[in-house]
């Protein structure tokens, strides 16, 4: 890991000692190299020298550079440092035409940042509070239905994390805790696997603990809602 770590920090600063040994007529010059470099897909090369632009806080071309360095990093996969950029455009340059994209270009990198549903989804919440932020100030926006459509997905991470916490507790027999999780996905009132599995586990454990009424019910929402699984099947079997 260290190793790795420092190969890819001798190639940057190879990248950086390359870019400065290169003479620019002006910022509109290395700009324009910078944009040759990133039209090319040669992201990494061309984020040093929007990197450089970006620091000349006098320069008319600053705002451009910090938002192409963001631009890079995402193109990337560094979403840390594409958000950290996006989010410095946003307060440096509160009034400039492009602050609707970095809003939502913040957004789309706290849900690449944010991790699977079994570890923590601190993360999916800021995507979530970022892009309903995004849709509130600009409901106009050309890529509102897309970020509605990031909400959806982030929302279902998260109710994936209740399921899967109900699961788990399940396994420990923890039942009281499992049933509270299942409960928090059924009360949702979807159609989905996670929806069925809930109604499933919850109908078994209300079955251990003889609570057969409380069972049946779960067991009529499997009927209703997915007569032909195998979890319907399976817990009218044990209801009999």
């Amino acid at each position: 890991m260290k190793r790795s770590l420092i190969i890819v920090t001798l190639i940057i600063m190879g990248l950086t000692a390359c870019s400065r040994n290169v003479a620019y007529k002006d910022v509109t010059d290395k700009v324009a190299a910078a944009d040759s470099l990133f039209n090319a897909k040669k992201y990494a090369r061309a984020a040093v020298l929007y990197d450089e632009v970006s620091f000349e806080r006098k320069s008319g071309q600053t705002a451009y550079a910090l938002m192409r360095l963001a631009d890079s990093y995402f193109a990337v996969n560094r979403f840390t440092d594409a958000r950290q950029r996006y989010e410095q455009f946003t307060k440096t340059f509160p009034q400039h035409t492009d602050v609707n994209r970095a809003m939502y270009q913040i957004a789309v990198c706290y849900y690449e940042e944010s991790l699977p549903a079994q570890y923590d989804q601190t993360l999916t919440l800021n995507c979530i509070d970022a892009f309903r932020n995004f849709v509130l100030k600009y409901p106009s926006d050309p890529m509102y239905s897309q970020a509605v459509e990031y909400v959806r997905k982030a929302q279902f991470k998260l109710i994936q994390k209740k399921y899967l916490n109900g699961y788990i507790y399940y396994m420990m027999k923890d039942y009281s805790s499992a049933l509270m999780y299942f409960s928090e996905v059924t009360e949702l009132g979807n159609t989905d696997e996670l929806d069925r599995l809930s109604h499933y586990y919850s109908g078994k454990i209300l079955r251990e603990q003889k609570n057969i009424d409380g069972a049946k019910l779960h067991l009529l929402a499997l009927q209703d809602k997915y007569p032909d699984s195998k979890e319907t099947r399976k817990l009218s079997q044990k209801l009999k």
